[in-house]
C-alpha cells in the first residue's frame, strides 16, 4: 500500500486558500445584476436636501408598530430625503416609498413603506 500523496493535498490546501481570500476581496452584490436594485431606489423626488436620520430617530422609528398612522412617523423623522418609485406589494395595493439617510452612514439609507396614510414597514438600501 503506497502512502498518501501529501505533496498534492498541500496543493489543494494553497488552492481553496487563494479562492477563500479572493472571496473576502470581492463584493458578492458586485457579481449580481445592480440594474434591478438600482432602479427601485432612484430618487424620483428630493424633498429635502439635507434630511439625514440620527441614531435616536432610528430607533424611535423602528419601534413604530406596523398600520400605524403615517403622521406618527412624521413626528419622529420629520421630511423624507426623497419618495422612490412606488411599489406594488400586494395585488391591487400601491406602496409609496420614502428615503432617510443615516446621519452615521450616508451610504445606507431607510426606506419607509405607507399605504395611503398607513405605515407598513421600512427596508434598508445599502447605496455604492
Amino acid at each position: 500500500m503506497n502512502p498518501p500523496n501529501r505533496s498534492g493535498v498541500k496543493y489543494m490546501l494553497a488552492g481553496g486558500s487563494i479562492i477563500a481570500a479572493l472571496g473576502l476581496l470581492i463584493e458578492p452584490q458586485g457579481l449580481l445584476s445592480k440594474t434591478v436594485s438600482q432602479d427601485k431606489d432612484i430618487c424620483q423626488q428630493v424633498v429635502q436636501e439635507t434630511a439625514v436620520l440620527s441614531r435616536e430617530q432610528l430607533t424611535q422609528v423602528l419601534s413604530v408598530p406596523e398600520r400605524a398612522n403615517k403622521q406618527t412617523i412624521r413626528q419622529v423623522m420629520k421630511l423624507p430625503y426623497c419618495r422612490l418609485k412606488t411599489v406594488q406589494l400586494r395585488a391591487g395595493t400601491t406602496a409609496e416609498r420614502e428615503a432617510y439617510p443615516l446621519a452615521f452612514d450616508p451610504k445606507t439609507w431607510l426606506v419607509v413603506l405607507y399605504e395611503g396614510d398607513e405605515y407598513v414597514g421600512y427596508s434598508f438600501s445599502f447605496r455604492h
